[in-house]
């Protein structure tokens, strides 16, 4: 059996060009089905102490609204992530507090793919407005439409109702 393990391996590590730029679909959920994922969450907040939510309408989690985030790739450093994520999700720049405000264990309990997170979640400021192109103007929210929240809403995906405090403005954990 490890002979046969060890030249699968060998074949899925021929595929992987750099593990570093991410990975496929497929190998991406079957190692989430094998163990825990650690990913960053990005707190925003704008001078009125707002919180910027996007909006997500996916198979894994469902709709609603969510802390934008993202899974950190091999060798990548945390502030990295964070910059990619607020970037790619929001097309801006943030600074961030060196070291994460709270850590949390997310769980799906109903399935495996995807389904256990470690979430270091970062406090960040935006340099400049969210894309204008991706801002929720009311009507059924899209997917990656973004929104500044004065407080949790009732539609926060599941797995982010432990945040609801870092949300509405009482970090006591």
């Amino acid at each position: 059996m490890t002979n046969i393990l060890e030249s699968y391996l060998k074949k899925i590590k021929e595929i992987i060009s750099d593990p570093r730029d991410g990975l496929s679909k497929e190998l991406f959920y079957f190692a989430s089905s094998i163990t825990a994922m650690a990913n960053v969450d990005l707190l925003i907040k704008n001078k009125k102490k707002q919180t910027l939510l996007t909006w997500r309408d996916d198979e894994y989690y469902g709709p609603g609204w969510h802390i934008p985030g993202g899974i950190i790739r091999f060798k990548e450093t945390f502030s990295s992530r964070i910059h990619k994520v607020a970037e790619f999700e929001l097309g801006i720049s943030v600074t961030h507090t060196k070291d994460p405000i709270t850590i949390k264990e997310l769980f799906a309990k109903n399935r495996d793919v995807r389904g256990h997170f470690i979430s270091f979640l970062y406090e960040c400021w935006p340099e400049s407005e969210p894309d204008i192109n991706r801002k929720y103007n009311g009507g059924e929210p899209q997917n990656g439409q973004w929104s500044w929240h004065d407080k949790a809403p009732v539609n926060l995906i599941k797995p982010q109702a432990s945040y609801e405090s870092f949300i509405n403005g009482h970090n006591n954990d």
